[in-house]
């Protein structure tokens, strides 16, 4: 998935230089909104069918919200010092950390609202977070417990790291980590919106 997402993102930018204002890219560029629709339907279908998962949720109670929102709380403040650190206005700064790892979500939805520049580091940044999460779960599966590891996956921890959770930790995580990823997928727009309006 890694090597897809670079090889895509490496596709798309010599598309892009080489073309020019080719057809299909003047249509890509045109429809984001409509591609960015396809996408949270996507994401939909993919929580329809994890049937299963809701059983094994009631076993847990409300404590198992904890996990998403202390990651949901932490990307914000991380967008904060990242803010703070580069200079880079708050607002966009904690809209860009709430892609959470969504990288395609992030980067159409502050391009459309803050610019191309913008959209393009909220792209690769979220892009990074997840890339980094392929590495970071098998070391903090062993070092520091299993509920932990679901933390820089963010909201591909239902998808793209998936993987990753089910080879590294149990199957209660795995049951968790797409809970996760469920919560934190329906509020990266929201709070993509509500930042960048802050």
């Amino acid at each position: 998935m890694v090597i897809l997402a670079l090889i895509a993102l490496l596709l798309g930018v010599l598309c892009g230089f080489f073309s020019g204002s080719s057809e299909i890219l003047s249509f890509l560029t045109e429809n984001t909104d409509y591609i960015l629709y396809l996408l949270m339907f996507s994401v939909g279908i993919s929580i329809g069918f994890n049937r299963g998962v809701f059983a094994r949720i009631r076993e847990h109670h409300i404590k198992i919200l904890l996990i998403p929102f202390g990651i949901i709380t932490a990307s914000v403040a991380g967008g904060i010092v990242c803010g703070l650190l580069t200079g880079c206005p708050l607002n966009l700064s904690t809209a860009i950390a709430s892609g959470m790892g969504w990288y395609s979500l992030a980067g159409v939805t502050i391009g459309n609202l803050a610019g191309a520049a913008f959209g393009s580091i909220a792209f690769l940044s979220n892009l990074m977070r997840e890339i980094l999460s392929f590495f970071l779960i098998p070391f903090i599966a062993r070092r520091f417990g299993k509920y932990t590891c679901i933390a820089p996956a963010g909201a591909t921890s239902e998808d793209t790291t998936l993987p990753m959770m089910i080879k590294y930790t149990d199957e209660e995580t795995v049951v968790l980590s797409v809970l996760n990823g469920m919560i934190c997928s329906a509020f990266v727009p929201v709070l993509i919106s509500l930042c960048y309006r802050l």
